[in-house]
């Protein structure tokens, strides 16, 4: 591996750490207010529906735009299978910690997870024609 690409991966690895850290933050903060809009409504159908809803669209969705600005901020460009890749591997591994009410060995072993996959993934730079 060039250095190039290994600068590139820490690069990665690091923005790909606190996006993770940043949105599961953000996701757990969401859901216990889903929850407690679900207890205040008690037991009303559809009480907390839309805050659940709500919790896990923003939960996914500022997963692209970190990884993205966090790229972007510290100077790389051609980020496409980071971001891409990234959104569905924190569909499955931040729904599964945040959804699955994990420990907290397992969340951080999860988000650790997804700090090296993102390290791996921002190794593909797409190249500007």
């Amino acid at each position: 591996m060039t250095r190039r690409r290994m600068i590139r991966a820490a690069k990665g690895t690091l923005v790909s750490a606190v996006a993770a850290g940043v949105c599961h933050w953000i996701w757990s903060s969401l859901r216990q207010w889903a929850e407690d809009a679900s207890e205040a409504g008690q037991g009303a159908m559809g009480a907390g529906w839309l805050q659940s809803a709500l919790a896990g669209f923003v939960g996914l969705l500022s997963m692209p735009l970190l990884l993205w600005a966090g790229m972007r901020l510290l100077g790389e460009r051609g980020n496409h299978l980071l971001v891409l890749a990234g959104v569905v591997a924190w569909w499955v591994l931040g729904g599964h910690v945040v959804e699955g009410d994990s420990g907290t060995a397992v969340t951080a072993l999860f988000l650790a997870l997804f700090a090296v996959l993102g390290g791996l993934l921002s190794t593909a730079e797409v190249r500007r024609g």
